[in-house]
C-alpha cells in the first residue's frame, strides 16, 4: 500500500559505498537517479546508465528524475559547486509583468524540444519511468502569478484573444491588482496550454517512458499548472516547508498538509506521490522529515519520495527515519482508501488558483475537529476561506453572492469585511481565536469526535473504517482527550507523533 522512493544523484550512487544497501534495509524500494538538467547532460548518459545499473542490482527499481526548465536560484545543493545554475545561453530568459528577467521557469524554444531529445535518449537506453522536478511550472515562485510577459509571448497571445496592445498593458494592471478579469483568466489559460502542450510533446516523444510531474506548493492555474490536464499521471503533490525553521512552525505544518490534501482532488491515491523533501540536505531534522510523512497518511499519498537536492541526508537520518517508514506503511494499510469525514471544510477555489497568493486559511486543521476536502461549497459544516477566494474583486466572490445554494454552511473568513453579509463569520486565523471558536460551537459537535483540548493536533476521522488519527503538531509530548458522544477517551501523543483510534462508531 505505501512505498518508499529515494531521489540520489549518479555522483551519490558512486561514491556512498553502503548508501543502497542502507535504504534498502530502511524500507526504500525505488530509486530515482538525477538525469537532463535544463539544457545540460551534467552526468553523462553512460554514467547515468551506469548508476541505474547499480540500482538494480541492489535490488532497487530505478527511475529517472529530470530537472526540465531550472530554477531562478539553487535548488540543487551540489556539494562539488561546479552544477550550472541557469540554462545555456541559447535558451531565452523568461519575464516579468515588470520587465525584470529570470531564468528558468519559462518555454521558450528549444526547451521542449531539448527536453523530448533527452527523454528520447533515456528511452533507448531502457528508461522507462521520469519524473520532471517541480520547476516545471512558469510561476517563478508560489503565489506569483506567472507565463512570460516578453514581447514575443505578448503577441501571440494577443493574436490568439484578440486583444489590443492596450489589453495586454491593462492585463498587468490585473495581475499587479490580482483581478481575476475575463483578459487574465485568457492568460492564465494561455499559460496552461503552453506548459500542458509542452509536457504533451514530451510524452510523446517516447511513448515508452511513463513520465510524471511534481508541482510545487499549490501549484494550479496561475502557474500554468493545469491540474486537470495531468489526470492519470504519476504526480508529486506540492510542498514548501523543507528547513526546521519553516517546518516548525504549527501553520507551517498545516499550510503543507493544506497543499497536499489540495492535489489529492485531481490525482488517485496510486499514482500520487510526496514531495517529502530536506534542502539544503541537513536543514530538516530526522524527527521533523518523519513527521512529515503523516500528511501523506491523512491525504492516503500512497508513494513517498524523498528528496534533497544533489547531496543525500545525513547517513544517520536513517536511524530514524526506518522505523517511522515502518510504523507509517503498517498505519497506511488500515487508512489507505478511506477519506476524511467532517464538519470543518477544506476549500481552495478558483480565486485562490488563479489569482491568490497561496497563503491558505488552514489553521482550522490544527484545531482537534475533523475535517473533509470539498471542491465546491458545500451544504453543512463550517467552510474556511483564504482572502482570495472570499474577496469581492476576484471571481471566486461569488462565492459569498451564491452561498444562498449551500444555506447550511457558514463561511469562515480572516477578515471582518468578508462576513458583512450575514453568512460569514471572522476568525482571525491565530491558534486563540480559533480555540475561542471551538468552544462556541462545542454544542454542534456532538456526533462529531474532536479533542477537547486547546492543544494543536490534527483530528483525521475516517468513519467507514470506523477509526480517527491524531498528529501531535507539537515538539512535546501531548496528553489529550477525544471526545465522542457520550464516551471519552485520553490519548498520548509523543512530539510530533501520531496514534490511531479504532471502534470510532
Amino acid at each position: 500500500m505505501r512505498h518508499f522512493h529515494l531521489c540520489l544523484s549518479p555522483e551519490t550512487i558512486e561514491s556512498e559505498n553502503g548508501l543502497l544497501r542502507l535504504v534498502a534495509d530502511a524500507g526504500i524500494g525505488d530509486v530515482w537517479v538525477t538525469g537532463f538538467m535544463y539544457g545540460y547532460w551534467h552526468y553523462s548518459l553512460e554514467r547515468i546508465q551506469a548508476a541505474l545499473r547499480k540500482v538494480q542490482q541492489a535490488g532497487l527499481k530505478a527511475g529517472v528524475g529530470n530537472v526540465p526548465l531550472g530554477h531562478p536560484g539553487d535548488s540543487l545543493g551540489a556539494r562539488s559547486g561546479d552544477v550550472p545554475l541557469t540554462p545555456p545561453t541559447h535558451w531565452r530568459l523568461g519575464q516579468r509583468p515588470d520587465g525584470a528577467t529570470h531564468a528558468g521557469t519559462s518555454l521558450h524554444f528549444p526547451a521542449t524540444e531539448e527536453n523530448a531529445e533527452a527523454l528520447r535518449r533515456l528511452q533507448s537506453i531502457g528508461v522507462e519511468r521520469v519524473f520532471l522536478d517541480d520547476d516545471f511550472r512558469l510561476a517563478v515562485t508560489p503565489g506569483m502569478i506567472g507565463g512570460c510577459f516578453c514581447n514575443e509571448h505578448r503577441q501571440v497571445f494577443r493574436r490568439r484573444y484578440g486583444y489590443a496592445e492596450e489589453d495586454v498593458r491593462n492585463l498587468i494592471e490585473d495581475v499587479a491588482h490580482r483581478h481575476l478579469t475575463p483578459r487574465l483568466r485568457d492568460w492564465t489559460e494561455f499559460t496552461c496550454d503552453e506548459l500542458s502542450g509542452s509536457f504533451r510533446a514530451q510524452q510523446a516523444a517516447a511513448p515508452g517512458v511513463q513520465l510524471g510531474l511534481m508541482v510545487m506548493y499549490l501549484g494550479a492555474e496561475k502557474a500554468g499548472i493545469r491540474l486537470r490536464d495531468y489526470a492519470g499521471t504519476p504526480f508529486r503533490v506540492g510542498e514548501l516547508m523543507f528547513d526546521d525553521a519553516s517546518f516548525a512552525p504549527i501553520k507551517g505544518k498545516t499550510d503543507e498538509l493544506f497543499s497536499a490534501l489540495f492535489h489529492r482532488r485531481f490525482a488517485p491515491p496510486e499514482l500520487a506521490y510526496s514531495e517529502t523533501t530536506a534542502f539544503p540536505a541537513d536543514q530538516l531534522s530526522a524527527a521533523n522529515l518523519a513527521a512529515k510523512m503523516t500528511i501523506s497518511l491523512i491525504a492516503d499519498v500512497r508513494n513517498t519520495l524523498f528528496m534533497s537536492g544533489l547531496t543525500p541526508f545525513p547517513l544517520e537520518h536513517w536511524a530514524t527515519l526506518a522505523p517511522a517508514m515502518r510504523q507509517q506503511a503498517a498505519l497506511h494499510l488500515r487508512l489507505g482508501g478511506h477519506r476524511p469525514h467532517g464538519p470543518f471544510k477544506h476549500f481552495w477555489g478558483e480565486g485562490a488558483r488563479y489569482v491568490g497568493d497561496d497563503n491558505p486559511y488552514s489553521l482550522f486543521l490544527a484545531m482537534g475537529v475533523p475535517f473533509e476536502v470539498v471542491d465546491r461549497l458545500p451544504a453543512d459544516g463550517w467552510t474556511f476561506l483564504c482572502d482570495a477566494d472570499a474577496d469581492a474583486d476576484a471571481d471566486a466572490a461569488g462565492l459569498l453572492s451564491r452561498s444562498a445554494d449551500a444555506p447550511g454552511t457558514t463561511l469562515v473568513t480572516r477578515e471582518e469585511r468578508f462576513a458583512d453579509n450575514g453568512v460569514g463569520r471572522a476568525v482571525d486565523e491565530a491558534l486563540p481565536a480559533l480555540f475561542t471558536f471551538k468552544h462556541d460551537i462545542l454544542p454542534h459537535l456532538r456526533d462529531t469526535p474532536f479533542v477537547a483540548e486547546d492543544t494543536p493536533v490534527v483530528c483525521a476521522w475516517y468513519p467507514t473504517a470506523s477509526s480517527v488519527l491524531l498528529w501531535n503538531l507539537t515538539d512535546q509530548a501531548q496528553t489529550v482527550t477525544l471526545r465522542f458522544r457520550e464516551a471519552a477517551r485520553s490519548v498520548r501523543l509523543e512530539a510530533l507523533g501520531v496514534a490511531l483510534l479504532g471502534d470510532v462508531v
